[in-house]
């Protein structure tokens, strides 16, 4: 009888309630965007502020928020960690002010509770800028669906502690952080000291790279990619892809092509199933050859074949690659490869199926032939 009291009222199952826990410093710019949407998600909304100066903290009041603060201390682990004692749901949502929601309803969130017994990742594009000044987006998942009393661990690029399986959420959210100024830098200085604690850590070396990477210090980034590719186990862990991947993207800046062309050949069992690895490959060939024609007329056929193979593969969220690697983006360079080679019925063919996925430079491509 005491069982079923704390289980069911009149003789229903209790629904389980599910708390929003952020943090947040300073986010007037997207606080409002995310949780417009959000709290259609959630019971209760937590926001612990680490010290904001702008209206953040009224914004979080307009929502009905349970605001808390935290004195700053570098470690965002600590941050969450204290965040997620606020909350006395029994689920947890765990959401930056710059990811907003754009699939999935509260509905899929309590059928995924009710499923089983695992924590929930969400599916989140990434926007970032090319170097070429191109806005694109990769995928990720995250876990962020967590049961109360899971905590974090790590300075900065924090993860999830937990025993439970990780299994994706029917969640769809977009990410423009990474399209903002001066959170590298900030990132940089944690993870730099991290390291110092950790100086063999794969997986701080790989942030530190990445995070290089992305703020365009490539020479920089160089030698944390190196030493993250000498200690990173070759499978278990979910970063080694894009590792691998990154420090290729990073030697075709640096144009250090003997190097990359080494660890193409030698990714090439582990990484086949990789529409990204591919596309990348295509990438290093066509570059490699612009450089030098004469050392390098001998790859010219891989060009082809790298973006061939990417379409072959198609989209593979779980992948959590760039999205288009699998489809618009590997046609349109196939395109690319046929306009140059003189074959224009070819060309237009991959120019139409990458337009026909909405891809801006395709459309262009087609209208200076035609």
């Amino acid at each position: 009888m005491l069982e079923c009291m704390k289980t069911c009222y009149g003789g229903l199952p209790m629904k389980k309630r599910i708390g929003l826990v952020m943090i947040v410093r300073n986010e007037s710019r997207s606080l409002e965007r995310c949780l417009s949407q959000a709290e259609k998600l959630v019971d209760e909304i937590y926001i612990t502020d680490t010290g904001s100066e702008d209206d953040t903290i009224e914004i979080a009041r307009r929502h009905h928020a349970q605001i808390s603060e935290f004195n700053w201390c570098n470690d965002f682990s600590a941050a969450r960690n204290y965040a997620l004692e606020q909350s006395d749901c029994d689920w947890n949502l765990i959401l930056d002010a710059d990811e907003y929601l754009v699939a999935g309803t509260k509905k899929d969130l309590l059928n995924f509770i009710e499923s089983g017994d695992h924590a929930g990742a969400i599916e989140r594009h990434d926007s970032y800028k090319e170097s070429t000044g191109e806005i694109s987006q990769s995928c990720v998942f995250t876990t962020r669906l967590v049961p109360r009393g899971t905590f974090y661990e790590g300075k900065v690029h924090e993860q999830i502690v937990t025993k439970l399986p990780i299994r994706p959420l029917p969640l769809i959210f977009e990410h423009d952080g990474y399209l903002q100024e001066g959170k590298g830098q900030r990132n940089l200085e944690i993870l730099l000291e991290e390291l110092e604690e950790k100086p063999e850590d794969p997986y701080t070396l790989y942030q530190i790279a990445r995070t290089l990477w992305l703020m365009k210090e490539y020479a920089q980034a160089d030698g944390y990619f190196e030493r993250f590719y000498q200690l990173v186990p070759e499978s278990g862990t979910g970063y080694r892809v894009s590792g691998v991947l990154s420090y290729l993207y990073n030697l075709l800046e640096l144009k250090m092509y003997e190097r990359g062309f080494g660890i193409i050949e030698n990714e090439k069992r582990r990484l086949d199933a990789y529409a990204d690895y591919h596309f990348a490959c295509g990438t290093f060939y066509t570059q490699g050859i612009f450089s030098d024609v004469q050392r390098y007329i001998g790859l010219l056929p891989e060009i082809e074949h790298s973006y061939r193979r990417c379409l072959e593969i198609g989209e593979v969220p779980e992948h959590e690659g760039v999205l288009g690697n699998g489809s618009f983006k590997a046609a349109y360079n196939l395109g690319v490869w046929f306009e140059v080679n003189g074959k224009t019925q070819e060309a237009v063919y991959y120019y139409r199926m990458s337009a026909d996925k909405g891809y801006q430079p395709a459309k262009e491509r087609i209208q200076k032939i035609l």
